[in-house]
């Protein structure tokens, strides 16, 4: 007689290797799913972040404008932006009254810049 043991297949053998593996895929799953939305997230803070810098470069030009005694005169163009120390920027124009502004004296409009994110105002007065 043999004394070889017959493979006997059973239909419970790799069971838990397969529920180990999906296991391990939903964690992943879970894993990546969160770190997507932690992503975005800080994405988000970061760009409310610049948002605030390029609003208050825009509101820098308004003041240099309004500062000004003999009359608004923006030195501050989109072909030579003013650079601020924080490496923001921003650009005026100022218009006399007529079509495109319903001032009675000037409209003034500042666009600030901050790492590509773009914050505007306009005043009239």
């Amino acid at each position: 007689m043999n004394n070889i043991p017959m493979f006997n297949p059973s239909p419970q053998k790799g069971v838990s290797i397969f529920f180990s593996f999906m296991v391990m895929t939903l964690l992943l799953s879970i894993a990546l799913g969160l770190s997507s939305i932690f992503l975005t997230q800080v994405k988000i803070s970061r760009d409310i972040g610049y948002s605030v810098v390029a609003f208050y470069a825009a509101d820098t030009g308004i003041e240099q404008i309004l500062m000004q005694r003999s009359g608004p005169i923006s030195s501050c163009t989109k072909i030579s932006p003013c650079f601020l120390d924080n490496g923001a920027e921003y650009f005026t124009v100022v218009k006399t009254p007529g079509l495109d502004c319903n001032a009675s004296n000037y409209c003034i409009t500042s666009i600030g810049v901050y790492k590509e994110t773009r914050r505007a105002i306009e005043v009239d007065f």
